[in-house]
């Protein structure tokens, strides 16, 4: 399980609105202070991510209140493959379609290539959030102790 601290920010009926901070993945290097993702990291550190997950049933919250989230590892791993994989495969697809079978020229096979490239990422932008509500759902809420 991947695990996150957040904030409850308000308490709906059968939600909990919370936020999390954005953490940068420059931290603990000894180099932070001479590399340019440390100091744009250090420019941007107060980002917050705010949205809602499912109300646990049972169980009483307070605004302010920290929480644990969880969400499986699994579920991660699905969503990386995708956004990773999926463009790869219709810039690939696209170019070998586009001059194996069509036999255009290596040029306008490139574009056409591109034009897939780009069509993947708006897809899986639009079936993401389609998505969104089964996504909050799958994370699970725990009071912290």
């Amino acid at each position: 399980m991947i695990r996150e601290i957040a904030i409850v920010q308000a308490i709906e009926a059968d939600s909990l609105l919370v936020t999390t901070e954005l953490k940068s993945g420059c931290s603990g290097c000894a180099q932070q202070s001479n590399c340019g993702a440390g100091i744009i990291s250090k420019a941007f550190s107060d980002r917050r991510a705010e949205f809602r997950v499912a109300k646990p049933a049972g169980m009483q919250f307070k605004p302010g209140e920290q929480i644990e989230l969880l969400l499986p590892e699994q579920m991660l791993t699905r969503a990386s493959l995708l956004i990773y994989g999926v463009p790869l495969l219709a810039l690939l697809g696209t170019a070998l379609i586009a001059q194996l079978l069509l036999g255009m020229s290596e040029g306008s096979a490139i574009l056409l290539s591109l034009v897939g490239f780009a069509g993947s990422f708006w897809g899986l932008k639009r079936w993401f959030q389609m998505r969104d509500v089964k996504v909050s759902q799958l994370l699970q809420v725990q009071q912290m102790h």
